[in-house]
This record gives C-alpha cells, structure tokens and sequence, in this order.
C-alpha cells in the first residue's frame, strides 16, 4: 500500500478511535446503533441515566430494555428503519427533522425498570453515512426533562383546578364542554350535563359561617367527583356552590339516574342545615339535560340553557330534587297549575 493511503488510513483509524473515546466522555447521556440495530456505543452518562450497563448493552439489540417493560423500538431504531410514519404510534410528541436524513425528535414517559422510577426524556435520535450515502450508525441522546415536566403539569393544574375544591373549574369546564360538543356532533350520540346546586347555602354560610360552608362545598364536590367514574365524565366547580357535571355518550334517563344517586349520596352525608327557612339537612337540587347536536346546533348553548332550565324548574319546585329538561312542562303541571317562570339561560364563558 501506497505511504500516503496508509497515513490516511491510520488518520481515518485515529479519528475514529478519537470519535468514540469523545462519545464515552460526554456529559450527554449518548448510545449509538449500527444498521443491524445492535448497540456499539453506551456511554457512562447513559450508564447512569438509565442504570444499565455497557457490558449489558454492547453488541446487543436490547437497548429498548432500559427504557421500557415491553418490546419497542427506540427512536433510534425508527432512524435506522426510516419509519417516520411509526412516530405518533410511540411518542406523545415528535418531530422529523426535515429530509435528507436529518433524523427524528421526541419526547415521552419512559420507565427505566432498572431504577424502578419514570423519566419523560427528551430524546434526538440521527442517522451516520458514509460517503456513498450508506447508513453506518445511528446516533441517539437523551435530556433528563422530568423536573420541568412535573412543573408544567402541576402548573397547568393550578390553571384548570379550583382552589377550594380541587375540582375542575369553570375554564375547564368550558374547554371541555366544547370539545365534547363537537365529539357528539362527530359521532351523533348524546352528550349530558347536569347542574348541581346546594340549596340554601346562602343560609347556611349565616348560620354556621363561611369555613363550615367551605367545609359543606368540598363534602358536595366529592360525592360529584365520585360520580364522575368514565375517563371522559368531567365534574367541575361551576361557581358558588353550583357545580356541573360532563356526562358524554349519556341520554336523559341514565344522566337522571347519576343525579339521583348524586342528590342521596348527599343526604346521607346528613350535613346539618337547620336555617330558618331550610331543612335540618344539606339537599341538592340538579337540572339534567341531554342533547345529540345537530347542524342547527352553532355550540353547547342550548345544552347549557336547557339544563340550566330544569335547575331552575327544580329550585321552584320545592328544591332537593331532580328535574330533567325533557319533562320540564310535566314537572310544571304538577304544581296546581302555578306558573313558573322561564329563566334567563346562561351561555359558555
């Protein structure tokens, strides 16, 4: 061999060796994949970000075992199959990195079994190739990001949730109302909403004082956030001591039967009223009202008024009860013919 291709050889081996002893070194927690998807590089920094050794990892493709419980593929294995499309499969969120082989960016939960806690990491995954354009490694580093994850979510949190209750409050309530609306005009099933009043609070704060209404607020929410049992039911804190209830894919008759249970659940807390003018107990009235939208339908007004309607119905009752808008005028005729007036319906904020 030619002198000069031998010193470019052992320059180009000198490089290389230079390259991977900088990789060990990294403060970044780095691992590098080869075409066939088996790990060359496991750097110390990912040796203690994830708990797993090199020797572990080394001339294996068992890579994903640091991240997860179950086989999946890394974002480096993603770049080295060229699966853009598997992205939204895995990640809660992505982003390609353009074309020409730039590579892909994610973040996500992940469970590290070896130290038994879970990291939402950042993650930048990007391919090597040769001159001929050949993919000859995969490049991945990981961003501890889990302290400013947590402190997103716990300040969203505060954003969505009411103070006194720990219920959701009325911002989103409305969020979620919208969005549920337009799922039942999507799908065409019925979305229900019930009001729920505590009746003569105002009462009862002058006879026991505003900390024991706080006291009865809290007790109320968390019989209406038991009753919230679905992963899309939503219970808020409407304002005062009115809260609502989101009962999605839920008619009439059922979203009664919640507020039936609702409204005992409460009276068997037998939280004592005895304000001139009320009963010896705690006693909720709850308009119910459920809707299929249709394309007359612009939003969630007419849900809101017409349950806001059978709350009113309700309270002009005779309070500590249930009325659904469907039988407003039936529950009406059953009051000696006495009028009750229409109340002035409320919109989204």
């Amino acid at each position: 061999m030619p002198k000069s291709r031998k010193n470019a050889a052992k320059t180009l081996d000198v490089a290389d060796s230079y390259a991977v002893r900088l990789m060990q070194h990294l403060v970044v927690p780095t691992f590098v994949i080869d075409p066939k998807r088996r790990v060359v590089i496991w750097n110390r920094a990912c040796e203690r970000l994830t708990g797993v050794g090199a020797a572990e990892v080394i001339g294996t493709s068992k890579h994903w075992q640091a991240f997860y419980e179950t086989k999946r593929p890394c974002l480096a294995d993603l770049v080295a199959l060229d699966r853009p499309e598997q992205l939204p499969e895995y990640y809660s969120e992505y982003a390609v990195r353009g074309h020409n082989g730039l590579g892909f960016s994610a973040e996500n939960w992940c469970v590290m079994p070896k130290l038994g806690s879970q990291l939402y990491l950042a993650i930048d995954a990007g391919p090597i190739h040769d001159e001929a354009g050949n993919l000859i490694a995969v490049v991945e580093t990981l961003r501890d990001l889990t302290d400013q994850k947590r402190a997103e979510t716990a300040l969203k949190e505060l954003a969505t949730k009411d103070g006194l209750t720990g219920l959701s409050n009325r911002r989103a309530f409305d969020q979620m109302l919208l969005g549920e609306w337009a799922r039942a005009q999507r799908t065409q099933k019925p979305l229900a909403l019930l009001f729920v009043d505590v009746d003569h609070f105002k009462l009862f704060n002058d006879q026991h004082g505003h900390q024991s209404g706080d006291e009865c607020l809290r007790a109320v929410a968390s019989v209406v956030n038991r009753h919230a049992v679905r992963p899309l039911d939503l219970a808020s804190r409407y304002g005062g001591e009115e809260f609502a209830l989101i009962l999605p894919d839920m008619d009439c008759d059922s979203a009664c039967m919640v507020a039936e249970a609702i409204r005992c659940a409460v009276m068997a807390l037998a939280i004592t009223h005895g304000a001139m003018g009320a009963g010896d107990h705690v006693t909720l009235s709850v308009g119910v009202a459920s809707h299929i939208p249709d394309g007359t339908d612009g939003g969630p007004d007419r849900l809101l008024g017409a349950a806001d309607e059978a709350l009113y119905v309700a309270k002009r009752l005779g309070r500590n009860r249930v009325v659904c808008a469907e039988r407003v005028l039936a529950e009406i005729a059953t009051r000696d013919g006495e009028a009750v007036p229409a109340p002035v319906r409320r919109k989204t904020a």
